[in-house]
């Protein structure tokens, strides 16, 4: 605790353990007057318009808040249009493929598919067992015993 003497022989005491005088780290000015013994503490002042300040932080929030919104409705509606034409360009290409599988020989994709085992026989073994693993599966309705 340092003491200061003023020009009264006022004794001006800041900061100390057991004091008080001391917040969080701060120091508060007490005035002890050397005639009466009576610690007194300087009044402070609001800070002037501190609900108009508080006012303005409070729109300026509310309009970064709406600001923010904005630009994430703006992404959500980009995402949602991108969806839709991938969705849209995915369901053509399907509906153009099983257009061409109605056009096409049953007897025709049998003899196709004999070809391809021909040839590459160590795939057509895999998707030969992974089809009838699948199969297996959805017949049994995945239920284990």
């Amino acid at each position: 605790m340092s003491q200061n003497r003023d020009r009264d022989d006022a004794v001006r005491t800041t900061g100390g353990a057991g004091t008080g005088a001391t917040d969080a780290g701060t120091t508060r000015d007490t005035t002890r007057d050397a005639t009466q013994g009576m610690t007194t503490t300087p009044p402070t002042t609001r800070a002037s318009g501190g609900a108009a300040s508080a006012t303005a932080q409070t729109q300026d929030l509310a309009a970064r808040a709406k600001d923010q919104a904005q630009v994430y409705g703006q992404k959500a509606t980009d995402a949602a249009q991108q969806a839709k034409d991938y969705i849209t360009d995915k369901a053509s290409m399907v509906g153009d493929k099983l257009k061409d599988l109605q056009n096409t020989d049953v007897r025709q994709v049998a003899e196709d598919a004999k070809q391809y085992a021909r040839q590459n026989p160590g795939q057509a073994l895999l998707v030969s067992a992974a089809a009838g693993f699948l199969l297996g599966i959805l017949l049994r309705g995945g239920k284990r015993r």
